[in-house]
């Protein structure tokens, strides 16, 4: 039976660093779920449809196939059969992706996809409802948070190593309003699953996270 892990946490909590980090190390498939909602909003912004046109969005995302596969260790994302993935980043991507995904046949097509791959693999997996609706019976559940003020830092500093403008109190505040879009939306809300591990990264960096979660997988597997 294969083994997966969920993690799951606000935006900028460090879910894809510490997911990815831990996948190899384990030697399991890392499936970056916020990757493949990423691409499905860069689908629906080439094709220049606004966020709140639900019915534009509906009919995009039935032309839209996004696959994950592994390039020499490295994650490509396929949109369509085009590698997108250094495209996927931006904050437009981000804010989109986050607005977008709260549609019913976003989700389902995406879902059904995720679920397939974990039901015969292990996984790693990371998003905002992976341990609560995805994979609900994965065997380890990961609530990974950090304060707001922590998580805006980390986005600054990325920015800024990228040589892209970045303003720390516009950063923290789309992080708050994401959160409560997230907290609120009506369909797979972000929350801690009842059996998952609360794991607040605020004070530590990511080989403890990483460490800290490992002792939790190798409690489950015995």
């Amino acid at each position: 039976m294969a083994f997966n892990i969920a993690i799951d946490g606000p935006a900028g909590a460090g879910k894809s660093t510490i997911a990815k980090t831990l996948a190899k190390e384990l030697g399991y498939v890392y499936v970056d779920t916020g990757a493949m909602y990423r691409a499905m909003a860069y689908y629906f912004l080439q094709q220049g449809i606004d966020k709140d046109d639900e019915a534009a969005i509906i009919a995009a995302a039935d032309d839209a196939d996004v696959t994950i596969r592994y390039e020499n260790g490295a994650q490509q994302v396929l949109l369509n059969g085009e590698n997108v993935t250094a495209s996927l980043r931006t904050e437009q991507v981000g804010n989109m992706a986050s607005a977008t995904s709260v549609y019913p046949a976003v989700r389902t097509k995406l879902v059904a996809l995720q679920q397939k791959l974990a039901q015969t693999t292990d996984v790693i997996m990371d998003g905002r409802d992976i341990g609560t609706c995805v994979l609900p019976q994965a065997q380890v559940k990961i609530y990974l948070t950090a304060s707001v003020e922590t998580r805006a830092k980390r986005r600054y500093k990325e920015l800024l190593e990228k040589g892209e403008p970045a303003d720390l109190e516009k950063i923290a505040a789309d992080i708050e309003e994401r959160d409560y879009r997230d907290m609120h939306r009506e369909m797979s809300p972000l929350r801690q699953a009842e059996d998952a591990v609360l794991v607040d990264s605020s004070e530590m960096n990511i080989d403890e996270v990483v460490a800290a979660i490992r002792g939790i997988a190798a409690e489950k597997r015995g």
